[in-house]
């Protein structure tokens, strides 16, 4: 996912059952959460929203389910509901990096860096073997860089070591689309 700043940053959402995920959960549920993945995948954004509340209904703490409600409310640009589904889920099972990865995703989409790189910290943490956070904390990263770049040249622009930084920055995120299928996979059923 390029955010509308330019960040090629990436979000976990489940692109099929996983095999953990079977062996977690009973085939009813499986199947629920395969209905609901499907669902967001077609673009039938509200459908999901609202079968994963029906879910969710019975089983309220459930964290897979409630990852892929943030996932559909994000999609279908619901952010403040998919930021507190995210936080709430970080809340109750803070040992998940992935709900801190999507929570990222949309913070640096709003250019609140700050925010996002704080949630990717706490997401390595949780989980040091994250790959897609690492890369995804490494982008906001230059983001920042390059936002204090932009200032130190706004306020001396007679230091000449500042505009080859700038300009090695944003040739990492031009300007056109870059976008990418996000990859990973949800958190483990519970």
């Amino acid at each position: 996912m390029t955010a509308s700043n330019g960040i090629d940053i990436h979000r976990v959402r489940l692109l099929a059952l996983a095999g953990a995920m079977l062996a977690w959960s009973a085939f009813a549920w499986a199947d629920e959460y395969g209905d609901v993945g499907q669902l967001i995948r077609s673009g039938q954004l509200p459908a999901a929203i609202a079968k994963a509340d029906q879910y969710l209904a019975g089983k309220p703490r459930d964290p897979q389910m409630r990852f892929l409600k943030g996932v559909a409310q994000t999609d279908a640009g619901r952010t403040a509901d998919a930021i507190a589904t995210f936080t709430a889920l970080n809340q109750d099972y803070p040992e998940l990096p992935e709900p801190y990865n999507n929570l990222a995703v949309i913070y640096a989409g709003q250019s609140q860096f700050d925010k996002a790189r704080a949630a990717l910290e706490t997401a390595v943490h949780a989980n040091p073997n994250y790959a897609i956070a690492y890369e995804n904390l490494g982008d906001v990263y230059a983001k920042l860089a390059a936002q204090s770049y932009a200032k130190a040249q706004q306020l001396d622009t007679a230091n000449a070591g500042v505009a080859p930084k700038l300009a090695l920055i944003r040739q990492l995120f031009p300007a056109a689309d870059r976008s990418r299928a996000p990859q990973g996979a949800a958190p483990p059923a519970r």
